[in-house]
């Protein structure tokens, strides 16, 4: 394999430091059509923490009927609880909060929508019946000393209602935010944002008082957006994006794949502009390639293809 890194040549404007927030083994592999046997994805875990990633996201203590990719939770989480580094778990409800809680989870994330549609859709409830369904989950996890992350789906744009008013993802940020959430992930959920979109929001969500320190940016690539989209972020005071592995989740092959920014495309461009992430390039190259091949299919990364030679 092919080391190669691009010329550092800093942009004005930019943090110093972004922290990565690996979304692979669980965003990414909920989405992918094939199921991982448990010590693959605890392998794939391990690769990812010692490429770097600080935080990695290990599974999702939702019913497995909802999720079969990830009905492994209980098993998978004991085997890679003690690597150096944070590994959040989504909670859906109570009970998922208790099944994270009795495994030793420290960082637990829920997951909101800004739309009426996609709540039902995924939820089965309305905006603010989910909002009401997770204020006793945060309680008690901030109780625990745990920190909490809320996700937000449909920011930008909804496939049923179409472009989603700024006030709308505000007004579910702000309750978010009061309920106790530590971070908001800013969901681009069909990948329909671009840069002046992703601006707008986050002026928006500072005039409304939630900084965007306390921000994560979370961009699918659908429309090639995802990377420009990040940079507008970066621009604006985000340090904290999340990225899949390889692209995982985001296979061109299945119609249904709305594309994961790949992380290794962000670090490249990361690397290039000088902003420190703590990540192995070449290490976390090896690692998608790796598991790329246990799924059977080429990395959607176009990073990773560039550095391993495959078209």
């Amino acid at each position: 394999m092919m080391t190669a890194l691009p010329m550092t040549v800093p942009a004005p404007g930019l943090p110093a430091r972004v922290r990565i927030h690996e979304v692979g083994p669980r965003d990414g592999l909920q989405n992918e059509q094939t199921v991982v046997p448990t010590e693959v994805k605890a392998e794939f875990i391990r690769r990812l923490a010692a490429a770097g990633l600080r935080t990695v996201e290990a599974t999702s203590f939702v019913h497995p009927k909802w999720v079969p990719q990830l009905a492994d939770a209980e098993q998978l989480f004991p085997l890679v609880s003690g690597l150096d580094a944070r590994l959040p778990v989504l909670v859906p409800n109570e009970r998922g909060l208790d099944r994270a809680l009795s495994l030793g989870a420290r960082q637990v994330a829920v997951f909101a929508s800004a739309t009426e549609s996609f709540a039902k859709a995924n939820l089965n409830r309305t905006v603010d019946e989910a909002l009401a369904m997770f204020t006793p989950v945060v309680a008690r996890a901030r109780d625990e000393g745990l920190t909490v992350r809320g996700y937000l789906s449909m920011c930008f744009g909804d496939p049923w209602e179409g472009p989603v008013p700024l006030k709308q993802v505000v007004r579910v940020c702000r309750a978010l935010a009061d309920m106790g959430c530590d971070e908001l992930s800013l969901g681009d959920t069909i990948g329909v944002a671009t840069p002046g979109h992703v601006q707008a929001l986050i002026a928006a969500l500072g005039e409304a008082g939630i900084p965007a320190s306390t921000l994560a940016v979370h961009f699918h690539d659908t429309y090639g957006q995802a990377l420009a989209n990040t940079l507008a972020a970066l621009q604006h005071g985000v340090t904290t994006v999340d990225a899949s592995a390889g692209g995982l989740g985001g296979c061109p092959y299945a119609k249904s794949a709305t594309g994961n920014l790949a992380t290794e495309d962000l670090v490249w461009m990361l690397d290039g502009l000088g902003v420190e992430t703590g990540v192995d390039l070449g290490l976390l190259t090896a690692t998608s390639t790796w598991m790329a091949d246990r799924l059977g299919r080429p990395s959607p990364s176009r990073t990773v293809r560039a550095l391993s030679h495959k078209e």
